[in-house]
């Protein structure tokens, strides 16, 4: 018996320093590339000409946008406003020379794949960058929801899975790692994008289709009400230029060094003390009140 629970521990000890070295490695992984940019320039441009971003009017769309662009692809736009469309797509033809496509499409409705469909006839399309998502209330509550991005994908998907190469980018949220009450039903859609994304990403690396979930936590925009930038709070440009240097480096990934140590120093948390109702009463108080001082009105 005292062998037994002896080689237990041992198995237990073992585990736990298994589980350490990935961690150790993922970071070491981001800070090499974060600060050494070991990314092939060409590589985002040898996925194919053309990357297609939804929700591409405001914030992390939008600096995908024009960070793609930026490193020599062209851009198709989507989301639902026209005016931020045209006006975005006039900007990044003149800043950075690229052609830009722009699709009206509000993706709160079921009938607009069709006509995506037929706007993307033809094009050589090497990234897809699923970022469309609604956060209604930053502040917390016992009810909030989001739009998935399946039909995108399922678009887009088949095409590279033909040219054995391609890139989606799928952008859910640090909230997606465990859940989170009070926002409840915002963090389980989050985390089906999670779920969703790795394991597409078994079925299709064989076919040389890269698929990446991205989990950032705070990145200040229009959906989080501009909140005030600091060490772990990134603007959308900060966090989509950090991000794009890790488009190789697994399934599943932060974005930023920053968020990386964030989900690390939270998973160390016990889960009996995160669900207590302490601490439940110190997220409506305390967060709340930072979200109050914080954010900006524009």
């Amino acid at each position: 018996m005292g062998d037994a629970l002896e080689q237990f521990f041992i198995l237990t000890g073992l585990l736990v320093c298994l589980a350490c070295l990935v961690k150790c490695t993922r970071f070491s992984r981001c800070i090499l590339l974060s600060y050494w940019k070991v990314l092939p320039k060409p590589f985002l441009r040898s996925m194919g000409q053309w990357a297609v971003i939804t929700g591409a009017g405001d914030g992390i769309g939008k600096a995908y946008s024009f960070e793609l662009a930026k490193r020599g692809l062209d851009v198709v736009l989507i989301s639902r406003t026209l005016e931020k469309l045209e006006a975005i797509a006039t900007e990044i033809e003149r800043t950075t020379g690229r052609s830009v496509r722009i699709i009206q499409a509000d993706f709160t409705k079921d009938d607009i794949y069709e006509h995506i469909k037929e706007k993307l006839t033809g094009l050589e399309i090497g990234i897809l960058v699923n970022n469309v998502g609604m956060l209604p209330n930053l502040l917390p509550s016992h009810f909030l929801n989001a739009p998935d991005e399946i039909q995108m994908t399922q678009l887009i998907l088949k095409h590279m899975e033909s040219r054995r190469k391609g890139l989606i980018l799928n952008i859910s949220s640090g909230i997606a790692l465990f859940p989170w009450p009070l926002y409840s039903l915002y963090s389980a859609s989050k985390a089906f994008v999670c779920a969703f994304s790795k394991a597409l990403q078994e079925e299709y690396k064989a076919k040389e289709v890269i698929i990446q979930v991205l989990t950032p936590y705070a990145v200040s925009t229009a959906m989080t009400k501009y909140l005030n930038t600091n060490v772990i709070t990134k603007t959308a440009d900060e966090f989509v230029q950090e991000s794009l240097n890790y488009v190789t480096i697994g399934g599943e990934t932060c974005g930023c060094l920053a968020h990386e140590i964030l989900a690390g120093f939270l998973s160390l948390i016990p889960a009996w003390a995160f669900y207590s109702g302490a601490f439940q009463r110190l997220l409506l108080t305390h967060y709340v009140t930072y979200l109050k001082l914080n954010t900006k009105v524009r």
